[in-house]
């Protein structure tokens, strides 16, 4: 999930992480081995914003399956470091800090893999540094499409440009934006959407996005009435929703990130299309959005709005996810955690494993990466999955989400009918 800036073309990519080129050839430079018996899982997550209750959540997940561990990864000891990719200033991930992140992690000569980052703009500024370095990356999060494959919804130059070297680095344990946009569309047709409206944020995580969800809805018989842009910096969308009621629209898609507004755009659509039905992806289905509490929107709206995220209801995980819904609760007290806590857990669960499925050569930052790129039919707390060449997952289910009194509740799983993974 996750958006990001704008960025087009290699030149500005280069520009922001401080590359000299975008193309292929290139290597890490000197040996790929991490030093030390020690070595250091680095993660990178926005933890100031609407994103720090997922941020936490997050870390709390990786913390509880490195404890688990006993902090080892095979015969090797492991130093997990938490970095802020975000700003007090910016109020969310920023770019400036990303970099320095990336770069720390970069220059730590003990570091063998780094976790991040949530937002998928984020990543698209981490990924080649950490490609430069030889170091494997798993975002527990990021679904914009280019970052790993040239398919629809995919930026020119996408995903090449982020790969420097011309090898693979980034994994990821989310689903790709092809698969969350064919299960809004399934949404929307099974609950009698005729006439779809998308909005989304220009950022490339909801621009790609919706241009995913407007592909699948095509096919699905029940065309979008169009794909806009908002204004992040609007004081109101008063405007904008007198526009989509006077298209007649029955339903809209917030296709874009809780930052960028997102709570005010939902207020002014639900008061301005009060028989529009409102769906949102996994950029705005967090409790920063949801709940009144923490500046979401009034459970006045509750009825009026739903959301997906890759996430499930713990009963209809296999028996390891449903121990580490268990297991979380007894480690910090809360029944219904952040949907993203089981995510985190599992990107730090399947960094061990990569370690220790390198044996010998688990310091070795390169064979590490070899160990994530061949994970296959991994029986994990998200289900069984691999990961194929272009590192994404081949789990395809999603969640949909209701909103009550400010809490989001899981109502059923969607089977992403016509995408593939």
């Amino acid at each position: 999930m996750r958006g990001r800036f704008a960025v087009s073309g290699c030149l500005l990519v280069a520009a922001a992480v401080g590359l000299t080129a975008c193309g292929g050839g290139g290597g890490g430079g000197g040996g790929t081995k991490a030093q030390g018996n020690t070595l250091t899982i680095y993660s990178s997550l926005p933890l100031q914003g609407a994103s720090r209750p997922q941020s936490e959540a997050l870390v709390n997940g990786m913390k509880l399956a490195l404890k688990q561990a006993n902090n080892k990864a095979g015969k090797w000891s492991i130093n997990y470091k938490s970095l802020d990719d975000s700003t007090a200033q910016a109020g969310k991930w920023d770019p400036g800090q990303v970099s320095s992140n990336a770069r720390k992690a970069a220059q730590d000569k003990s570091t063998i893999l780094y976790l991040g980052e949530f937002n998928s703009g984020a990543s698209a500024i981490s990924i080649p540094i950490l490609n430069r370095a030889t170091i494997g990356q798993i975002s527990p999060s990021n679904t914009a499409v280019g970052l790993t494959a040239d398919v629809p919804g995919a930026e020119p130059g996408e995903p090449a440009k982020y790969y420097p070297t011309g090898k693979r680095t980034y994994v990821r344990v989310v689903p790709k934006d092809t698969i969350q946009g064919a299960a809004l569309a399934v949404v929307m047709k099974d609950e009698g959407c005729k006439k779809p409206y998308i909005l989304n944020d220009k950022e490339v995580y909801g621009q790609g996005l919706g241009k995913n969800t407007q592909n699948s809805l095509k096919t699905a018989g029940i065309p979008a009435l169009a794909n806009e842009g908002w204004d992040p910096k609007a004081p109101n969308y008063r405007s904008v929703a007198s526009k989509i009621a006077g298209k007649g629209a029955d339903c809209i898609l917030e296709s874009g990130i809780t930052d960028n507004n997102a709570v005010q755009l939902t207020k002014d659509l639900a008061s301005g299309v009060p028989n529009a039905k409102i769906y949102g992806p996994d950029g705005v289905c967090e409790s920063a959005w949801a709940d009144p509490k923490k500046g979401g929107i009034p459970t006045s709206v509750d009825s009026k709005v739903e959301c997906t995220v890759a996430t499930l209801d713990p009963n209809s995980y296999p028996p390891e996810g449903k121990k580490f819904f268990a297991d979380y609760k007894a480690t910090y007290g809360e029944s219904n955690p952040d949907p993203y806590a089981v995510y985190g857990y599992e990107t730090m669960s399947l960094a061990l494993d990569a370690i220790k499925r390198a044996a010998a050569n688990g310091n070795d930052r390169q064979a590490v990466i070899n160990a994530l790129f061949n994970t296959k039919d991994r029986k994990s707390v998200l289900g069984t999955y691999s990961i194929d060449k272009n590192g994404d997952t081949s789990i395809t289910d999603y969640g949909l989400y209701k909103v009550k009194d400010g809490q989001l509740n899981f109502d059923r799983v969607i089977k992403a009918k016509g995408a593939s993974a």
